[in-house]
C-alpha cells in the first residue's frame, strides 16, 4: 500500500507514518515491523522486564491466590498451574460471557477454578474435574479461603467418565465456559465432549497449545508433542467454532461454539 500525499508523495505508508511521528530511528523500526501494506508482522517481544511491568499495571491477583502461587512455585504440581495473567484472563472471559455455569478439566491445586469462581454471580457453579485426591485436598482449602467453596461442584474421578456422565445427565448445551488443562493425550476427547456440553456462543479455553515452543522443532516427535500438533490441526479445521490463540503463558486456544 502507498499513500498519495498532497505533494504527490507516493512513498510506502510505513515511511509516511514514521515521518508523521517525527521520531529519530522510528522509520527503521517501523519498516522492520510492518509489511508494505502497513500491517504489523510480529509482536513486541516480552522480556522479563516487560513481563514484570505488565503485571505491575494490570494484575489484580487475590491474596489467597498469590499465597498459593508463591508457596507452590518451582515444584510439582505448582509448576503445572497457569500463570496469574492467564487466571485473570479466564476471570475476565467468565465476566464477559455472563457465565453462570462453567466446567474445568484439570483442577490441580484450585488456582484457575478459584479465579473463575470469583467471577460468577450468586448461584453460579464451576464443575471441577480431577482424579488426584491429594491435589484436590489443597484445592478445597483454596476454595474455602477464597470464599467460593459453595460455587464448586467437585467431580473426583477420570475426567472422560465425568464428562460422559454429565452428558448422560442431560447437561448438553448448558455450560457457558470450559477450561481444559489436563493430560494431553486426551485433549481431543475432552474437547469433543466439552463442545457437546457447551451452549451456542459459549467458549472453550485450552491451555498449553504452544507446548513450550517444541511444536516447531521438526526433530521433536515425543508423544505429547505430536499429540499437541494434531490437536492444533484439529482445532484449525473445526468449522463448528470461531477460533483464536492468545500467546500468553504456554498458549491459550479459544474456541467459541457457533
Amino acid at each position: 500500500m502507498v499513500w498519495q500525499g498532497s505533494a504527490g508523495d507516493r512513498r510506502p505508508y510505513a515511511d509516511l507514518v514514521a515521518d508523521s511521528w517525527n521520531c529519530r530511528g522510528i522509520r527503521e523500526r517501523c519498516r522492520g515491523r510492518m509489511n508494505s501494506s502497513g500491517m504489523s508482522l510480529n509482536h513486541t517481544p516480552i522480556t522479563e522486564e516487560l513481563a514484570e511491568y505488565i503485571r505491575r499495571v494490570t494484575l489484580r491477583e487475590p491474596e489467597v491466590l498469590r499465597r498459593l502461587r508463591e508457596e507452590s512455585q518451582g515444584r510439582r504440581p505448582g509448576n503445572m498451574q497457569i500463570g496469574p495473567e492467564q487466571g485473570q484472563f479466564l476471570h475476565l472471559l467468565a465476566r464477559v460471557l455472563g457465565a453462570r455455569k462453567t466446567l474445568e478439566v484439570g483442577v490441580l491445586m484450585g488456582y484457575s477454578s478459584t479465579w473463575v469462581a470469583l467471577a460468577l454471580p450468586a448461584g453460579g457453579k464451576v464443575v471441577a474435574c480431577d482424579c488426584n485426591a491429594e491435589y484436590v485436598a489443597r484445592a478445597r482449602r483454596t476454595w474455602r479461603e477464597a470464599g467460593v467453596e459453595d460455587r464448586i461442584e467437585l467431580r473426583l474421578g477420570p475426567a472422560l467418565e465425568t464428562l460422559d456422565a454429565l452428558l448422560a445427565e442431560g447437561q448438553a448445551g448448558t455450560f457457558d465456559l470450559v477450561f481444559i488443562d489436563a493430560d494431553k493425550g486426551n485433549y481431543a476427547d475432552y474437547y469433543e465432549r466439552s463442545l457437546k456440553l457447551l451452549r451456542s456462543g459459549g467458549l472453550i479455553a485450552v491451555d498449553n497449545v504452544l507446548w513450550h515452543g517444541r511444536l516447531t522443532d521438526p526433530k521433536d516427535h515425543t508423544e505429547d508433542t505430536d499429540v499437541m500438533r494434531a490437536f492444533n490441526r484439529k482445532l484449525h479445521a473445526d468449522e463448528r467454532v470461531a477460533l483464536s490463540l492468545v500467546t500468553m503463558g504456554d498458549g491459550l486456544a479459544l474456541a467459541s461454539k457457533l
